[in-house]
């Protein structure tokens, strides 16, 4: 009888009570809350939500904060419309009127709060129309406090950016703790986060709110970092923030084709990186060392396992951000990597923040993460196979594919050198994409990472059509594994969603050119060859393709540039 019931299968839910994420896996879920054992074995119970009707769903409260923000933006653009409820403060006003003179009277802050609208009427237009050109110009004083000059938002209106650019986080693979970030608007000024940083993280809910009324801010809050920025570098202990706000910045402009400014930014992330040692965070170490140098950029040591975590993700972030877009800006990294580069990169591979938070932090600090990837050390097998870590992997494949297929016909390189680069480039690849989760298994996968792996694939394919295309011309066998790499990015957007695009990576972009470049090489080959042979294949891919681009070019308008190109092309065939 005891037996009996031991093999009693655990009840079946009623239909529609199970976690949204269990249902679109379609696993059994046991209804446990707040999260299920399925979401809580998987290490995801923050994405464990139920949408049984007697309750709404983080979706649905997210979409309902941001109907009611934009109310509100709304509201403030009234100038017959005053409301108490969303009136600004400054956070110093009482230490002010403390120690006030009579300059002060009759100033905003000897009122102790700002009634007018935060935004200024010129942000009404497009944000084209008052976009700022080049790097920001310096104020007018050597010197401008943000801390104290600027106005400061609700806590609420600064929470409900964050949770709009939250989902979003991944596009620019800022490593932050959201839950800290939120929390840190509750405190004093000076323990928050630099203005710097949260303009930047503001610019992107704005962007990516497009086209709604909040994107007409934008331009608002691009200024605004851009200030913020001079004024963030004066401090040593915001260097971290900097860093941060430069990438975001970086991104931003490059997904709307400003290149120039784009490049300018991840530049500058990227050295000051390395020059704070970000690159040895785990060693605390910085590359200035010299009693003869003046070294401002040395980090103080994290107070716990999360913040180390914090500066051990915003430095593959930088790398992600110099190694992939110095592909696409045709310029050279800025961090380097080699057995004689100065400095060398020692850090574990990055992990997702829920290991962070759980102190679960790689201790391995002592190796040459990179180096050893691409030597196939052994020690590279110790770890490293998180989304983000095989994002930076991806990454590192892609930038080198490049580069060394840019190197084969330089007068000074050596035929043997390059053959044996190659080689193991090849195998390198050929190795890394059997370790990920196979495209068709994706819809099954969680939002972040499915979004995350088609980046990953895409990276890992274009990696492929680099290495190969230069030899296509003449080696048939190149020729073939580029096209299949290149019909591998076709096969991925079938499982991309309409919904999907507005989440995917920038970098996708300019990965589907090369893809459209390889299909309409193949097309060319077909439609000169003899006997006749039909087209009908190829032109429908390139047509996948043109759809799936156009659809990200709504999002990222560097994307309309390319898909001019193509079009251009295809007129003359």
């Amino acid at each position: 009888m005891a037996s009996n019931q031991s093999t009693t299968p655990p009840p079946t839910l009623q239909r529609g009570k199970a976690c949204l994420r269990c249902r679109k896996r379609k696993m059994r879920c046991d209804g446990s809350k707040p999260a299920c054992q399925q979401c809580t074995r998987a290490k995801q119970p923050e994405g464990c939500h139920y949408d049984d009707g007697k309750g709404k769903t983080r979706t649905q409260l997210l979409r309902e904060n941001i109907e009611r923000l934009e109310q509100r933006i709304r509201e403030l653009e009234d100038s017959e419309h005053t409301s108490q409820s969303i009136t600004l403060h400054d956070p110093h006003h009482h230490r002010r009127s403390e120690s006030s003179s009579s300059s002060l009277t009759g100033s905003p802050a000897s009122t102790g709060f700002i009634s007018h609208s935060p935004f200024p009427p010129s942000v009404n237009s497009s944000p084209q129309s008052s976009w700022i050109q080049g790097i920001p110009s310096p104020s007018p004083t050597p010197f401008k406090d943000i801390y104290h000059e600027e106005p400061q938002f609700t806590i609420e209106l600064a929470q409900t950016l964050v949770d709009i650019f939250s989902s979003h986080r991944h596009q620019c693979l800022l490593g932050l703790h959201m839950g800290r970030l939120r929390e840190s608007f509750t405190r004093p000024v000076m323990e928050q986060h630099h203005p710097v940083l949260t303009n930047a993280i503001f610019l992107w809910a704005c962007y990516i709110s497009r086209p709604g009324p909040l994107s007409t801010h934008e331009s608002y809050y691009l200024s605004r970092t851009l200030d913020a920025l001079t004024d963030a570098l004066q401090y040593h202990n915001r260097l971290l923030d900097v860093i941060q706000a430069s990438c975001l910045l970086s991104v931003y402009f490059l997904s709307n084709g400003r290149t120039l400014e784009g490049s300018y930014h991840a530049n500058a992330a990227a050295s000051l990186a390395i020059q704070c040692g970000l690159h040895g965070a785990m060693t605390n170490r910085s590359s200035v060392e010299t009693t003869a140098s003046i070294s401002p950029f040395k980090l103080d040591p994290p107070k716990d396992a999360i913040e180390q975590g914090e500066r051990i993700l915003t430095f593959w972030q930088v790398f992600v951000l110099d190694r992939c877009w110095s592909v696409v800006l045709h310029k050279p990294v800025i961090i380097p990597d080699g057995s004689d580069g100065y400095p060398s990169i020692i850090m574990p591979w990055p992990q997702d923040m829920e290991e962070y938070v759980a102190g679960h932090i790689d201790d391995l600090h002592s190796f040459h993460s990179v180096r050893s990837f691409f030597e196939r050390q052994v020690t590279n097998l110790r770890g490293g196979f998180s989304p983000v870590a095989l994002r930076v992997k991806a990454s590192a494949l892609f930038e080198r594919a490049h580069h060394l297929a840019s190197t084969w016909d330089q007068p000074l390189a050596t035929p043997s050198a390059f053959t044996d680069d190659f080689q193991t480039l090849e195998y390198m690849i050929a190795r890394f994409i059997p370790t990920l989760i196979p495209v068709h298994q994706l819809d099954a996968t969680v939002p972040d990472q499915k979004h995350t792996y088609i980046a990953i694939h895409t990276l890992a394919h274009a990696a492929m059509i680099h290495l190969y295309f230069p030899f296509g011309a003449e080696d048939p066998i190149s020729y073939e594994k580029c096209l299949r790499a290149a019909r591998f990015c076709v096969s991925i957007i079938k499982h991309i969603a309409d919904s999907d695009y507005e989440l995917l990576d920038p970098i996708i972009g300019p990965c589907w050119t090369c893809v459209v470049d390889t299909l309409i090489r193949e097309l060319n080959m077909i439609e000169s060859s003899w006997p006749l042979v039909s087209s009908s294949d190829v032109r429908s891919e390139i047509a996948t393709m043109l759809y799936a681009m156009n659809n990200l070019s709504a999002r990222f308008p560097l994307m309309g540039y390319s898909v001019a190109k193509v079009q251009k092309r295809l007129s003359g065939l």
